[in-house]
Order: structure tokens, then sequence, then C-alpha cells
């Protein structure tokens, strides 16, 4: 028996948005008339954040507003968009549509990342964003950012992960260990990780290689319960003037959901 001949379509509607994204692009493929349901904007426009209407329309992609529900899910679970006037990329988790935010560069605090003498804005056409910093010399490294966490899914466990490179005339990483730290609220509970960004060869490769080019190390996770307007914080610090450093370029701090592998 065709079941879809005996429910409304407004109910197959809702008994499919209640699964998942996997689900729906699996129910499409048993019959013609249950297509047409799976692949309805109805559908689709339950797994996009109940918000997206105002991330898009403040990107620098609003015209993506006028696709289909299930294809502006596709686009964004495979390509970033830009917010935050170019400082911040969006992005949604494929498998169950919840929110990946990267900080760029310049949404960051990086210590001296103004002073030309230490740090140089650079363009790279492995990076999403217009410019990112390449470390010419310092001794102390220092760079923290945050996020507020009601902009996250809720009831999500989250990390964070620092992306970056390392130039072929790179110099220090392999002489220490920085630290990476999150916290939330300013209460200073994370643990804090002590990793080297380019070990000595006695040392494993701590950090990966992700599928854009780049390199990146967790610097910790949390629980999103609810998004109460806290703010998350990130930190990633070398403060051991016995040595410089230089080679390092920052592409950003991304926060996504645990589980997602981005090699």
């Amino acid at each position: 028996m065709d079941f879809t001949k005996l429910l409304p379509e407004e109910c197959m509607c809702l008994i499919i948005s209640l699964t998942s994204p996997r689900d729906a692009c699996r129910s499409a493929l048993v019959s013609p008339a249950l297509r047409s349901v799976a692949d309805s904007d109805a559908v689709w426009e339950r797994f996009l954040p109940t918000d997206y209407e105002e991330i898009i329309s403040n990107s620098s992609s609003p015209s993506l507003l006028s696709l289909e529900k299930k294809d502006l899910y596709v686009y964004l679970s495979f390509h970033p968009i830009l917010v935050e006037n170019g400082t911040m990329s969006f992005q949604l988790e494929k498998e169950s549509g919840k929110k990946c935010y990267m900080l760029g560069a310049r949404a960051l605090s990086v210590i001296w990342g103004d002073t030309p003498e230490y740090w140089k804005w650079i363009s790279l056409s492995e990076s999403r964003f217009s410019q990112v910093p390449k470390l010419r010399l310092v001794w102390w490294l220092e760079v923290k950012g945050e996020i507020e966490t009601r902009i996250l899914s809720s009831r999500t466990n989250y990390a964070a992960y620092f992306v970056f490179k390392l130039s072929m005339n790179r110099y220090g990483f392999s002489e220490g260990t920085v630290d990476l730290q999150v916290n939330v609220d300013g209460v200073e509970a994370g643990e804090v990780r002590s990793v080297f960004l380019d070990p000595p060869e006695d040392e494993p490769q701590q950090a990966l290689e992700r599928g854009d080019g780049w390199m990146e190390i967790e610097m910790g996770e949390f629980f999103n319960e609810c998004g109460d307007d806290g703010t998350l914080e990130f930190s990633l610090w070398e403060v051991d003037t016995g040595y410089s450093k230089g080679g390092l370029i920052i592409e950003g701090i991304e926060v996504r959901p645990k589980h997602i592998d981005r090699r």
C-alpha cells in the first residue's frame, strides 16, 4: 500500500522534517510522490537555523536567499559565506544543520598584529578571508578571540580549532610548545593544552591537515546548552622570551560541532 496516497502532504512534510537531512534525501529516492515532499521548502526550511534569513541578509552573499531551501542547505554545507564585514565565516554542518563559525584573524586580537616589523598581512588564494597575518618576528606570541554563545546552535557539543600554516622559513616553533585554552564567560575552568605547532623530530605531529590547504589543532571543547548570552573565549600564547619565532600564518579560529572532520 502506498501510504503517500493516504496521508495529507502536510503530514508527510512534518514527518520527514522531524528526521534528518540525510533521511530526507533517502526518502526522496523512495518514489516520485515522496520526492516532491522530501525536497520541498516546507521540509528543508526546518533543517535550516531559525535565524538563517538574518545571517544571509547580512552576509557577503544575500542573493542566496533566492535559492530553494534544499539548494540553500546544500550550498551552506559546502561553501562558507563571509559575515561580520568579512571578518568571520558561517557554514552549516551537513549532517545536522548545526552552525559553524570561523573567526578570521581580523576578528581576533593578535598582539602587535598591526606592527609591520612583527606581522605582515598578505593575501592567499587558499584563504576564505581577504588577508591573513604572517609572523615575521616576535618573542611574545598571544592570540585571543571571543564569540557569543547565543549565535551558536543550542544543545550542541562544540570544539574550537586554531587554523594555521607554517611557511617554509619558519623558526622557533619546534623549540617549545604553545598553550591553548577555551573558557566560557571568563571562568578559568578550561583545560590548558600545551602543543607543538611544529614538533621536533622526536615528537608526533599534533596538528591535522584540513581539506582546504590549512592545518588545525584543537584548542578545547564546551557544551552549549541554551546559549544564554554567554561569551566563549579562546586563547593561544607562548611567552617564553628566550627564543624568537617566525613563519606562522593565521587563518583563524573555527568553532564547530565536535564530531566534524575537516580533512
